[in-house]
């Protein structure tokens, strides 16, 4: 049994096991976080918000339930019961402040819960706290949140990526047991690659956005993230399935994905005979840093020694993802960001004039330099005489981007990759360069365009910074790249290194 100094280190999976055999309780779980948090958080800045005293009371009634089900002879009744969880800040938790990470909603209140925090809820976890974003997600590093820097943990003069990068500073601090994020270009993966840690972005439609708010609906998922893949298989089946509340989700079965695992032994012979796992040479680009290339090619080697077929793939197009979504992504924030004009919700400015003098001083003062910028290229995009020239033909290269992962679908099982060509950056560094940080995102941006699913796991150090391995399957497949993260995992240690705070 770990002593309560090292409760912060579980994971979800071990967690909710002690917890249901009463090894340990809840409440002490919840209180080495909140302790974890106090001792930690004022230098890395991962949380917006922290309700300890209710977080506790919750643990106290779970910890109630727990015994109630051991009595009754059904431990199982809930796989996530005293769990305590931690939830980017653009996923709306009812009674609680919910801002996007911009001043244009501060101090806003969500009246009910996203479908993923009710699913996750009923799965027995509790609110813990909201991790801070890039404001309304648009950011690779978790510089342009209204409310300060989150730091990367593993250097606290870097950032942890973005725009899921309180959720990934968190988790690599011990601060959080999993966490949600969201991924519009690769907002949960690419802060997973900068901290050691797990993101999975699933495919497009098949978990529900209703109560997300919006930023590219599109593009927009939201995914788990955690220590480990098992824990990313178990919350992506919990959070996964159709919404009526939401259109987009699919009606189709959702996989055991624990299942799909399977029993890795570290000593079993070849635990990926027959798995066929193509490497894009369009991802190793002119710029990458070479110790994130050297790091890539050794955990492609590796999969090999496990039995995989390794070839070469080529994605012709992805060249143009960058651009693509550069038109896309900000064409729908400007028209998602349209609703906040200081008169339906959010703080107005008081300003003398007519309503448009107090929407144009609302939003000049509410938005940050970031979504303004978004705002005003994605309006351009979609104005009289530019419509067909840039939105238009971006949709067409989007449909062509989409089709080169088909037909390498038709070849391979998974495709694997590096998450960023680069380890993580110093704070400032890119902050006056906004296509040098654009950049950032470069081997993330052409799966939301596709729809499909990717994950992003511990992969090896670029000197004491962490560079993380990319997975990709066909829509709907998360079985496949499932398999394949947990076999490298399972058979590497890279994931159990911890940073020194």
């Amino acid at each position: 049994m770990p002593t309560e100094t090292t409760l912060f280190e579980l994971t979800a999976t071990r967690a909710a096991e002690l917890l249901q055999r009463g090894e340990i309780s809840a409440v002490e779980l919840t209180r080495a976080l909140l302790e974890r948090i106090d001792a930690f958080d004022s230098k890395i800045h991962a949380y917006l918000n922290v309700d300890a005293e209710r977080a506790l009371e919750h643990a106290q009634r779970a910890d109630d339930e727990l015994m109630r089900a051991r009595q009754s002879g059904d431990p199982h009744d809930a796989p996530l019961r005293g769990i305590p969880m931690s939830i980017k800040d653009v996923i709306s938790t009812q009674d609680v402040v919910t801002t996007a990470g911009s001043r244009i909603l501060e101090n806003f209140v969500p009246v009910y819960n996203a479908t993923v925090v009710e699913k996750l809820q009923r799965a027995g976890a509790f609110l813990l706290g909201k991790t801070n974003p890039d404001e309304f997600a648009m950011g690779s590093s978790t510089e342009n949140s209204g409310y300060g820097v989150t730091r990367n943990p593993w250097d606290l003069e870097r950032v942890p990526g973005g725009s899921s990068g309180g959720s990934a500073a968190a988790l690599a601090a011990g601060e959080a047991i999993f966490a949600l994020g969201t991924d519009t270009g690769g907002s949960v993966r690419q802060p997973a690659s900068f901290t050691n840690t797990v993101g999975l972005r699933p495919s497009y439609g098949r978990v529900s956005r209703w109560g997300v708010i919006a930023f590219a609906s599109s593009l927009d998922q939201v995914g788990p993230m955690t220590r480990d893949v098992r824990d990313a298989a178990l919350l992506l089946g919990i959070i996964a399935g159709r919404d009526a509340h939401d259109s987009t989700t699919v009606d189709t079965a959702v996989p055991n994905y624990l299942d799909a695992l399977g029993e890795i032994d570290p000593g079993q012979d070849l635990p990926l005979r027959g798995v066929r796992v193509g490497v894009p040479r369009e991802y190793f680009v002119q710029g990458m840093a070479p110790d994130v290339e050297s790091t890539l090619r050794a955990a492609i080697a590796h999969l090999e020694t496990l039995g995989a077929e390794i070839s070469q793939v080529s994605l012709p197009h992805t060249e143009y993802a960058l651009p693509t979504y550069y038109i896309l992504a900000p064409a729908e924030a400007s028209a998602n960001l349209a609703r906040y004009d200081g008169v339906k919700y959010g703080p107005r400015a008081n300003v003398p004039g007519d309503v448009w003098n107090v929407m144009r001083a609302t939003r000049g003062s509410g938005f940050g330099p970031e979504v303004k910028r978004r705002i005003m290229l994605g309006t351009y995009a979609l104005s009289a005489g530019y419509y067909d020239a840039y939105y238009v033909k971006a949709q067409q290269v989007r449909t062509l981007i989409k089709r080169d992962f088909d037909n390498a679908f038709d070849k391979v099982d998974v495709l694997v990759s590096a998450a960023s060509p680069v380890p993580p950056f110093r704070i400032g560094e890119k902050s006056d360069d906004p296509l040098q940080m654009y950049l950032a995102d470069v081997f993330t941006l052409a799966q939301p365009l596709a729809g499909i699913p990717a994950i992003c796991l511990p992969a090896g150090f670029a000197g004491h910074l962490p560079v993380g391995m990319q997975i990709m399957a066909r829509a709907f497949e998360e079985e496949k790249m499932l398999r394949v993260a947990y076999a490298y995992e399972q058979t590497t240690a890279w994931h159990t290194r911890r940073p020194t705070l």
